[in-house]
């Protein structure tokens, strides 16, 4: 017997429709139709068809419904494939999000817009030269291949993750598998972190598989993206890379994933569904019968406990893979010792040192610092406060254009000649950012040539790409930048790296602080000599003596991840507990305390109810408690498994909005 009915998903984000409808399908689609095909439907009073997707097909109808008709197939808009629908209702069910806001979430191009002509590497011109422009593989590159071929012969997909050192040939790891896949026919997605690392990649990937290679990212036009999608739809391109979302690339028979640089924060979604990327992928790759490779020279804590307790299959890459490459040696500078020898510059004796030896050498140095801006923030001398945004609980960095920025709304205003607050003339800057370094470095050593690359800085089409190219055909000695310049980049006559203000990340309000610190100061180091010269790195700090700077001093890892799992499991946080986070936001303060509070209310009656016994903390005011003219409050609640965690939102949630209507936006975040 035919299918005759359709389970339909309405492309309409809201809680009322947040579940599939059943459609009976006309005579003439019968047979044409498939999970994830869009069609057209009637829906409610209203008098133009509304959009949906095909969850499933059935014969029978469900009783005590009257019945609709399918109107038709949506000829312009592209369907999901059959895995990415599983996937989204998985994503559905595991984030606590809408039905219809997982189904955008996999469905990132949705239409056909008329694409522009490209320009950039990805033409007609560019043919497959693969095999010809690998690269040797070291001993140890060999047997990890070998090894992982091994498994998959045995047992096509699952998980790892590749720990490997900065600068061991994890790229070269990724190419060979993606080259395998190839030949099997299959198609293979590559994640990475950062726009910039995207056309670097790309660069590389084409001169290996030319044509086959699709791009994602978000400086591409809607009508590009959708060219890059149905490339891959089509079968027309075997590779896509791109960052998160190009995991959802519609290939009708993956075979592998890999997340390079699997610890970044860029892999957590922000919006709704509050997704992590390295979770979605796992799943993926588990619908797909795919393999799974996470990289990183820093894995993540959570990646990492994975690997001990088994989820993941460790594998290991302990050398770089430039003959006589070895890690950079480190120098820890204690700022508070350079204070007491009357050192009042932002650089201390070593670094300084340092830089003047390998400008003598005509060698490059890359100096880090993980605040953009001229200065952190503008305060009055006299009467002590700062120049704050007025839409939020922050205060304003100042930028050397004279323009003072809020990075959380993107408010800008002009400096002030008198303080708002008392009207003194007596305004200074504190703190200092990349455009102040930039400036000071130029001043400390004229003679080098100094470029800077930052969110200010890269705020044109190619992502930054150029200054990257201008860096590394020597045209610059010295490179100042945020995070952006750590991440991948692999620059062979860079042989010094200045971290300058090392703590920063320690300062931050949040459980993962050191992890990040650690992750990033290690990063960075990795960043010199990665050629066949000896490469050095000063860390300069105010506490020499914390563990994440002990240990990215050392380049130990394996040192770090044992002292932050203790310190993770003393305190009952991810991924020892499980742990919600539910935030909570409005313009009215008053209508938002009561509303957190009947919500926390809500929590602990849902756990009851449950018989779980989970840890909650809150409502507490969230770190910057203003953001955009929005209140924010927050509430942690932390348990041993993290059904019991969703299965607790689900029903405090609708318990809530029973008892408060309207103006609270609630948003959810588990680990």
């Amino acid at each position: 017997m035919t299918e005759r009915y359709a389970d339909v998903i309405l492309n309409i984000s809201h809680e009322s429709v947040d579940r599939p409808f059943t459609y009976i399908i006309p005579e003439e689609l019968r047979g044409k139709l498939t999970p994830g095909t869009a069609v057209q439907v009637p829906f409610g009073n209203a008098k133009e068809a509304k959009l949906g997707y095909v969850l499933s097909l059935r014969k029978e109808a469900p009783s005590g419904f009257q019945l609709r008709e399918i109107l038709g197939i949506a000829e312009k808009k592209l369907g999901v494939e059959e895995g990415l629908l599983s996937l989204a209702v998985w994503m559905h069910e595991h984030y606590g999000c809408m039905l219809n806001q997982a189904l955008k979430t996999v469905l990132p191009v949705k239409e056909a817009v008329r694409a522009r002509r490209r320009k950039d590497t990805e033409s007609a011109e560019h043919t497959a030269r693969s095999e010809a422009a690998a690269r040797e593989l070291t001993a140890e590159q060999s047997a990890l291949l070998s090894e992982l071929g091994q498994a998959e012969a045995e047992k096509p997909g699952g998980s790892y993750l590749l720990f490997g050192v900065t600068g061991s040939g994890k790229t070269e790891v990724y190419m060979r598998l993606i080259e395998e896949q190839r030949r099997q026919g299959k198609q293979a997605i590559l994640l990475l972190p950062e726009i910039n690392l995207t056309f670097q990649t790309v660069r590389y990937l084409e001169e290996r598989f030319g044509g086959e290679v699709a791009i994602i990212h978000s400086k591409l036009a809607k009508g590009e993206r959708y060219r890059q999608f149905l490339r891959a739809a089509r079968g027309e391109a075997s590779v896509m890379v791109g960052p998160r979302s190009a995991l959802f690339a519609p290939f009708p028979n993956l075979g592998l994933i890999i997340i390079d640089e699997e610890h970044d924060g860029a892999y957590r979604n922000d919006a709704v569904p509050r997704y992590d990327t390295r979770e979605v992928a796992a799943k993926r790759a588990e619908l797909a019968g795919a393999q799974l490779i996470l990289g990183s020279a820093t894995p993540s804590v959570e990646s990492w406990r994975r690997a001990e307790t088994g989820e993941y299959r460790l594998l290991r890459l302990t050398r770089r893979a430039v003959p006589g490459a070895v890690p950079a040696s480190a120098t820890v500078a204690d700022l508070r010792e350079e204070l007491k020898r009357g050192n009042r510059t932002v650089f201390s004796e070593s670094l300084r040192e340092k830089i003047e030896g390998c400008l003598s050498r005509q060698e490059q140095v890359m100096l880090f610092m993980n605040r953009r801006g001229y200065a952190r923030f503008l305060s009055c001398r006299s009467c002590g406060e700062p120049l704050s945004c007025p839409h939020c609980d922050v205060s304003l960095t100042y930028h050397e254009d004279g323009s003072l920025r809020c990075h959380y709304c993107g408010y800008k205003t002009v400096k002030p000649e008198r303080c708002p607050s008392c009207g003194s003339p007596y305004i200074a800057g504190f703190g200092m950012g990349t455009q102040q370094l930039a400036e000071q470095t130029k001043r400390m050593f004229p003679a080098a040539r100094v470029l800077r690359m930052d969110a200010d800085a890269v705020r044109g089409k190619d992502g930054g790409q150029s200054i990257l190219d201008r860096f590394r055909a020597k045209e610059a000695d010295i490179l100042v930048g945020t995070q952006m310049i750590v991440k991948g980049h692999d620059f062979p006559n860079v042989t010094l790296v200045g971290i300058m203000a090392a703590d920063t990340e320690l300062y931050l309000s949040h459980y993962t602080s050191a992890e990040r610190c650690f992750q990033l100061l290690t990063q960075a180091a990795g960043r010199a000599g990665r050629g066949e010269k000896r490469g050095e790195v000063v860390i300069q700090t105010y506490r020499p003596e914390h563990y994440a700077i002990q240990s990215a001093a050392a380049q130990d890892y394996e040192r770090f991840a044992a002292a932050e799992l203790s310190f993770r499991r003393a305190a009952g946080y991810p991924p020892v507990l499980h742990m919600m986070t539910v935030q909570l936001a409005s313009k009215e303060e008053e209508a938002l305390t009561r509303a957190a509070a009947c919500y926390a209310d809500c929590l602990q009656a849902a756990a009851k109810k449950l018989g779980a016994a989970p840890q909650c903390i809150g409502p507490v005011n969230a770190a910057v408690y203003r953001v955009q003219d929005y209140f924010r409050k927050m509430i942690y609640m932390k348990h041993a498994g993290y059904d019991i965690l969703v299965q607790i939102k689900a029903a405090a949630e609708e318990a809530f909005r029973e008892q408060v209507s309207g103006g609270i936006s609630v948003l959810y975040e588990f680990v």
